[in-house]
């Protein structure tokens, strides 16, 4: 039965396009974690701590999967069939599209502490060595000397946090001038070198192929990236005003329920919100809840006002309509650039 039901899963992984992680497959009892593009290090390091405790809580050896691309992309697999027991993305929106279709319980976001987000994060800016262009905030990226790199807004969950940032910086730069903040954002995506599809492939973008002069993406990826590329040859920059970047978690209950998982998938969305997990997300460079862990980790995270999307746009439903869907106001700004 394990062996049969992870040939499926790989199969429609590799069909859905999707990244899959497999495990050894001895354990009786295995489950899939649905996640986005750049959390395939997070959760190799979380989930053999997860294997341990759970084994020597219950006594059971246990298996666990991981499945990674853009957050939007993992929620359409689900959708499509991919029998993910829980998902751990990087925006409210590709949650709710699961609960929307009765794949994830309609009160998700009440089910667990602080909206179901057991750790945020906020979008900064990945430099060269000395910052030779001396960007420090928003506005010096719609200089003419200054070219970026960020995922697509239209198919990253990143992206759009990306381009809601700057719009909420714009949005108090102009005090709402509406004519000034569009300025702004054509300006900001005309600099923009390459949209590539996730996070990871906007890093290889930056470091590897030597595009652009910052990286936007979330503040642990970039920070993880200088300390896997070299502190010397990066430098990190927090802006003054960012956004705050929730990373919901869910379980997939009909899938769980089907796979015979309840149990084991809901122990480990209540796991990320442990000390020991706080610790591990910390060490990735995620900001955390447990005030512990915040009080041991705060030197390594600069304050920074974060607005929130609601405060920006009204809520991710507004943003996704208004600005993200087809012809709205990200296609009009790019048309008009």
């Amino acid at each position: 039965m394990h062996l049969l039901s992870t040939v499926r899963r790989t199969a429609l992984a590799v069909a859905l396009g999707v990244s899959l992680a497999t495990p050894a497959l001895a354990a009786e009892r295995e489950i899939l974690n649905s996640s986005y593009d750049i959390a395939r290090e997070l959760f190799s390091a979380i989930n053999p701590e997860f294997r341990d405790w759970w084994q020597a809580e219950q006594g059971e050896e246990i298996a666990i999967q991981q499945s990674h691309g853009g957050s939007s992309a993992q929620a359409r697999a689900i959708l499509q069939g991919l029998r993910a027991d829980v998902v751990t993305y990087n925006q409210v929106t590709d949650v709710q599209v699961l609960a929307d279709a009765g794949l994830v319980a309609e009160d998700w976001q009440e089910l667990l502490p602080n909206n179901a987000s057991p750790y945020y994060s906020t979008t900064a800016f990945l430099v060269r060595k000395d910052n030779p262009k001396g960007i420090e905030s928003w506005d010096d990226l719609v200089r003419e000397d200054v070219k970026m790199v960020f995922p697509n807004p239209k198919t990253s969950g990143n992206g759009r946090y990306t381009y809601l940032a700057a719009w909420g910086f714009a949005q108090q730069h102009f005090d709402g001038d509406e004519e000034q903040i569009h300025d702004f954002m054509r300006t900001f995506l005309r600099n923009v070198a390459v949209f590539d599809t996730g996070g990871r492939g906007a890093t290889t973008t930056f470091i590897e192929r030597g595009i652009g002069d910052v990286l936007i993406s979330f503040e642990s990826e970039v920070n993880n990236i200088r300390g896997e590329y070299g502190r010397d040859d990066y430098e990190v920059i927090v802006p003054p005003v960012s956004i705050l970047a929730e990373f919901p978690v869910a379980v997939v209950e009909p899938n769980a329920e089907r796979n015979g998982t309840q149990d084991l998938a809901q122990a480990y969305v209540e796991y990320l919100y442990s000390e020991e997990a706080q610790r591990m997300l910390a060490g990735f460079n995620y900001r955390v809840h447990h005030e512990a862990v915040v009080e041991a980790f705060a030197d390594q995270f600069p304050e920074t006002e974060l607005l929130r999307v609601e405060d920006i746009v009204g809520s991710w439903e507004q943003a996704m309509d208004e600005h993200f869907a087809g012809g709205a106001l990200l296609d009009q700004l790019q048309r008009r650039r």
